[in-house]
């Protein structure tokens, strides 16, 4: 809970600051900014001869994604522990511990799999994630739609600020949907309507 509660506080501009300072300048494992080669061709070198290409794309991938991931991460497992613990007092899981499973059998089968339709934060993460990308790509200097609108913001480009957010809201509204398909084939008990 510790990590968990570094992780709420810490805001993803300095967190993304003390990775860079750690990885790059003490360490000097990945590289501190830009993108570097696009993933899918530094796959397609690595596949034709070259994984140089690779690992170089997948250092410049390193510090942003876990400077994202992180801060979710952290918000994620707190809620999904305080669910959890909710969730283990109730009665379906003392029914299926009386008839004699094993406690990580019902853990992972019926309470983990119950609680996960429960939260409703994992819907907004990916708006967070969203939303934390636009600070990551300027710290970790990335091209990409977050750039796009600070630019477009910078310069007073309505259309392309309109064309941007609706492009975040139309991927948001997407992941959505998903999720909400997923919650069927997870909890059964779900269904549409």
């Amino acid at each position: 809970m510790m990590f968990a509660q570094l992780g709420v506080s810490m805001p993803v501009f300095w967190l993304g600051i003390l990775l860079m300072y750690v990885f790059r300048v003490e360490l000097r494992w990945v590289p501190s900014i830009g993108r570097g080669e696009a993933l899918p061709l530094a796959l397609w070198a690595a596949l034709t001869g070259s994984p140089q290409v690779l690992l170089t794309a997948l250092g410049h991938l390193a510090m942003p994604a876990l400077t994202l991931g992180l801060a979710n991460a952290a918000v994620i497992s707190r809620l999904v522990r305080a669910s959890m613990l909710e969730v283990l007092s109730s009665d379906f899981v003392r029914t299926a511990r009386a008839k004699g499973m094993r406690r990580g059998r019902v853990v992972y089968r019926h309470a983990l799999r119950t609680q996960c339709c429960r939260s409703s934060h994992d819907r907004l993460a990916f708006g967070a994630l969203l939303s934390g990308a636009v600070l990551t790509e300027g710290i970790f200097g990335w091209p990409g739609l977050g750039q796009l609108a600070v630019n477009a913001i910078s310069q007073r480009d309505i259309p392309l600020v309109q064309g941007v957010i609706l492009t975040f809201a139309l991927v948001f509204a997407v992941v959505n949907l998903a999720v909400d398909l997923l919650y069927c084939v997870i909890d059964p008990r779900v269904r549409l309507g």
